[in-house]
């Protein structure tokens, strides 16, 4: 049986702290109207905190704005996606903690209107980001396509990130980004490395200038650029990705030849890796299962 997932990736200027969330309701509405095959809609990093143009991520401003997850903004933001009967991916939001602190969160809102998964930043991008760092890798199971991991923005440039959500069983990472600075050339490689080292579809998602750098794109489980936008200009990536590539990719290798998950004999001895106080045991190496 297919499992196929339509899906459209949003590059959008972010939306202020003080907007009414109806701009944003109307916001997906015209991206489904537009593309009323998408299953699954993605926007950027903080699209929802936005504080002016240039947009300066003032502490002061998103401490202010933060909210719990049992708060109004997702509440509201779960009535969308149920509404709507999309997942949504709102970017992400500033999440006020139970002993206060300030997260940077991604949420994965389910057509039933229930908050399926929410990720906390691990890697905030310091010493720019005033964020406390999240602690947990968080993937969510997508009815019928199959597994997603989250990530945000500076979590890209950490590869322990992607591989640990290709282990958890990830067929897709989302990776929401507001990259406002001339680096964005690295995180396209980025995107693409991640792709091809973990056999996996890369979704990377920025925001649109002015504010932001732009150039979205999405990533096949071979590193091949599925579909992307070239400048900073607002603007909607759709696309349908098929599990059975990664699963095609993994059994007969990248190019017909590397099989990174098929690396491993179980007799041959443990790796070790004293950089993470751990090892890779042949015996158990077996990402693809994990986590199922």
């Amino acid at each position: 049986m297919p499992q196929i997932l339509p899906l459209a990736a949003v590059q959008a200027e972010p939306r202020r702290i003080d907007e009414p969330l109806s701009a944003f309701e109307a916001e997906v509405s015209a991206t489904l109207e537009s593309h009323p095959e998408s299953q699954l809609v993605i926007f950027p990093e903080l699209h929802l905190f936005g504080d002016g143009v240039p947009d300066q991520q003032r502490t002061e401003a998103l401490q202010e704005a933060a909210q719990p997850l049992d708060g109004r903004l997702v509440r509201e933001l779960q009535q969308l996606a149920g509404d709507l009967k999309v997942w949504l991916v709102p970017g992400s939001i500033c999440e006020r903690g139970r002993e206060g602190q300030l997260f940077n969160t991604a949420l994965a809102l389910s057509p039933e209107g229930k908050l399926a998964a929410s990720y906390r930043k691990i890697f905030p991008w310091r010493p720019h980001e005033p964020y406390d760092p999240g602690d947990q890798f968080v993937t969510v199971d997508l009815d019928g396509f199959g597994r997603a991991g989250l990530s945000i923005c500076y979590d890209a440039w950490f590869p322990e990130v992607s591989r640990q959500l290709a282990w958890m069983g990830a067929d897709v990472i989302v990776n929401v980004v507001k990259t406002t600075t001339k680096d964005r050339a690295q995180e396209l490689v980025l995107a693409r490395a991640s792709a091809i080292t973990n056999q996996i579809f890369v979704v990377s998602v920025n925001c649109a200038g002015p504010t932001g750098r732009g150039h979205s794109l999405i990533v096949d489980p071979e590193g091949g650029v599925i579909d992307a936008l070239d400048d900073d200009a607002s603007g909607i990536l759709p696309a349908q990705l098929d599990r059975a590539h990664v699963q095609k990719v993994r059994s007969h290798g990248t190019a017909g030849l590397n099989r990174m998950w098929s690396q491993f004999h179980s007799h041959e001895a443990p790796i070790e890796l004293p950089v993470y106080q751990g090892r890779i045991n042949p015996s158990t190496w077996d990402p693809q299962n994990h986590g199922q």
